[in-house]
């Protein structure tokens, strides 16, 4: 038996990229697939059903079963059809894996108010959109009786995560996407749903896009290719698996590293009787400003 063997798993962005990467090793470990892709470019523009086809046709070459899906993730309705596919086709739904995206990188005083909402929708509402409709799936199986454990796994960044200049719109969807993983833990664990998340570091279109990233992620002549992205669906399909133990977490991972990202934590405290004057908070908060920056460690 294999790791998902059986289990019902739609993975958003799948057409090329992680989200392939993660299709074709879940197919490998007994995955029925729903192999969702807009196939747009980049920047989101264009629609292209031709990458979800020829994924799901990989994902079954291998022997697994897979379908395509072409619907836009932050589509509230496509969304809906996405799960609802799912159902039809083989009866049930048991991972939902988010990982469709876009990138509109400028900065912030340039930014446009399209290039913000475009990247903050098919990230942050693309991701809560299957899982809004997944969850209420399931919570409905669960009253009817039919529990069983499912699971979200949800793809943040170190951007989001950490903060990257020029990046205003993913960053800040890309956070928001894992505090929605820590609050779909907290809101479905009742019915059974483990809700996780990562923040890859791989060779991806976006990422070979970025300014300056290309070079850094060019693969050796030899060895491991740490920025592989298929480093990265070992982990996927462990968090989709129905015994995973985490629920809330998110993790980094690049090669063969894996960590444990903690979340907003509290820090240095001062404190008086009464309310603060700007006199004595400039002088109590001194100290807070000499610690040094916090170093992310990202190797």
């Amino acid at each position: 038996m294999t790791s998902l063997d059986g289990r019902v798993v739609i993975i958003t962005g799948a057409g090329r990229g992680l989200g392939r990467e993660h299709a074709l090793f879940m197919a490998n470990e007994g995955a029925r697939l729903v192999v969702n892709d807009r196939g747009s470019d980049n920047d989101g523009s264009g629609d292209d059903a031709t990458p979800a086809d020829e994924v799901a046709a990989e994902a079954r070459a291998l022997g697994g079963q897979a379908v395509a899906n072409a619907d836009d993730v932050a589509d509230w309705d496509g969304a809906k059809r996405m799960v609802d596919q799912a159902i039809e086709v083989f009866g049930g739904l048991d991972v939902v894996v988010n990982n469709a995206g876009i990138l509109r990188d400028r900065y912030l005083v340039n930014m446009t108010e399209d290039e913000f909402d475009a990247v903050v929708n098919v990230h942050l509402k693309g991701h809560f959109a299957p899982t809004r409709h997944a969850a209420a799936y399931w919570r409905d199986e669960h009253k009817a009786g039919r529990a069983a454990p499912r699971n979200l796994v949800h793809t943040s960044s170190t951007s989001g995560l950490f903060a990257n200049p020029g990046q205003t719109n993913y960053g800040a969807a890309k956070s928001g996407i894992a505090t929605m993983s820590q609050i779909a833990a907290k809101e479905l664990g009742r019915y059974g749903v483990v809700s996780n998340c990562i923040a890859p570091g791989a060779r991806t279109r976006l990422t070979l896009a970025t300014p300056g990233l290309e070079d850094i992620m060019t693969p050796a002549d030899a060895g491991f290719d740490n920025w592989d992205p298929a480093n990265v669906a070992p982990l996927v399909a462990y968090l989709s698996t129905p015994d995973c133990p985490f629920s809330g977490e998110t993790f980094y991972i690049k090669g063969g590293v894996v960590k444990r990202v903690t979340s907003w934590e509290m820090a240095d405290r001062i404190e008086t009787v009464g309310a603060w004057t700007v006199d004595e908070l400039r002088e109590a908060m001194q100290p807070m400003t000499l610690q040094p920056p916090v170093d992310a460690d990202m190797n």
